[in-house]
């Protein structure tokens, strides 16, 4: 089992899954990961970023960019904890402003 399908299990509370759509024109490149893991950070559920059945830890910026998320990229979010709502509500609150970069 992988260490991402590991942590899936260790965290209690809600499991919740959302698809989102990357808008921005560059993608996930470093400032949107370094965004996206630093509001993922503020929350104790655990994050799993998925894209094309590869999975990474949303809390880690360098897991990110290996996803490749261009624009127009489809990823599947995994939000497992206490907080999973309101940490999945912000993360696609980011996505949707584009990362603040358009």
């Amino acid at each position: 089992m992988s260490s991402v399908a590991a942590k899936k299990g260790e965290a209690g509370g809600a499991k919740i899954t959302r698809e989102v759509v990357i808008l921005n024109k560059l993608g996930m490149h470093a400032r949107p990961a370094a965004m996206f893991v630093r509001v993922a950070n503020k929350f104790s559920a655990d994050l799993i970023v998925e894209k094309d059945g590869e999975e990474v830890n949303g809390k880690s910026i360098m897991g990110l960019m290996l996803l490749a998320a261009g624009c127009g990229s489809r990823l599947k979010l995994t939000a497992v904890g206490d907080d999973a709502a309101n940490a999945l509500k912000d993360i696609e609150e980011i996505i949707s402003r584009k990362f603040d970069e358009e």
